[in-house]
């Protein structure tokens, strides 16, 4: 890894972003320039979605980034793909987050390619081969990009040739790649019912130094063991719950909140942003007495 590539470490990236944040989608850019919600801190975005828009639309955009802090979250990386990286695509990347300051960019622990896009963000088997490919891969990333890569842990309904638990294949990847953690509360959550495991104890495994920010979402309920991560429904109770669980094993995380299909009115995912930092606020009173001793 470069030099400019190297992490900064969850604690130096959340001195620069704070609270709760939600993701930046078209259909809500007139709301959000209108309303300016108090409570929301960041906003991230699908950079893909992004690069080279202008008119109207990349007016507004650049005008919400007056307003918000920008974090990516990527969705065509394709960490896990036996085809070579886009080198081309990652150099637009880093003309992007230099453009418009983004402070922290995240892509999904999956792959989504080969040969062409497969339009779904799919399993990377739990190999020790797997391991140190996708680390090899980051480190690449990293050093073309110019800054750090969060990756995020990922639902998924098969586990093909498997080796090791996901729990002991996403420690490896961090600790190999030596990289961050973007811990999407809902997929521990949607993985611990289709895959019958607690999720209290997943969440604990996991290295609460490493974790750069939290992603909330929502989910559909298929059958009584199968949970489908769509993003396309309010948060509910368990994950809510679950959130706690995580503020309690790693501190008061930035948490941004996901909502991609079914966009309900600005009203409703405030409300669910202003949950989100109510949840943190015991945790960031604990943090701020911990720190004036």
């Amino acid at each position: 890894m470069t030099q400019n590539a190297k992490s900064p470490g969850p604690v130096a990236a959340q001195q620069t972003l704070r609270g709760a944040g939600l993701g930046l989608r078209r259909p809500l850019l007139d709301e959000l320039l209108e309303q300016k919600p108090a409570c929301i801190d960041f906003v991230e975005v699908a950079p893909e979605n992004w690069i080279g828009v202008g008119g109207s639309y990349g007016k507004r955009f650049r005008e919400a980034l007056q307003t918000w802090p920008l974090v990516c979250h990527g969705l065509s990386l394709s960490l896990g793909s036996p085809a070579p990286l886009d080198e081309v695509f990652l150099k637009q990347l880093k003309r992007f987050f230099d453009e418009h300051n983004v402070v922290l960019y995240s892509e999904h622990l999956s792959y989504c390619s080969d040969d062409g896009h497969l339009y779904d963000l799919m399993p990377i088997p739990f190999t020790r081969a797997a391991v140190t490919y996708v680390a090899d891969r980051i480190k690449r990333i990293q050093d073309v990009v110019g800054r750090p890569l969060v990756i995020e842990n990922v639902s998924y309904y098969a586990a093909p040739s498997q080796e090791m638990p996901e729990i002991e294949f996403l420690n490896a990847v961090l600790d190999t790649a030596d990289c961050e953690l973007l811990l999407d509360v809902n997929n521990i959550y949607v993985n611990s019912i289709n895959h019958g495991y607690q999720a209290e104890d997943f969440l604990r495994d996991l290295p609460a130094e490493r974790v750069a920010y939290f992603h909330m979402a929502g989910h559909y309920v298929e059958a009584e063991d199968l949970r489908i991560d769509t993003h396309g429904s309010p948060v509910c109770d368990p994950v809510w719950q679950l959130l706690d669980q995580a503020y309690a094993h790693c501190g008061p995380v930035p948490t941004l909140l996901e909502r991609d299909f079914n966009i309900p009115p600005l009203t409703e995912l405030v409300a669910e942003v202003e949950r989100i930092k109510s949840l943190q606020a015991p945790y960031l009173n604990k943090a701020t007495r911990s720190a004036n001793g």
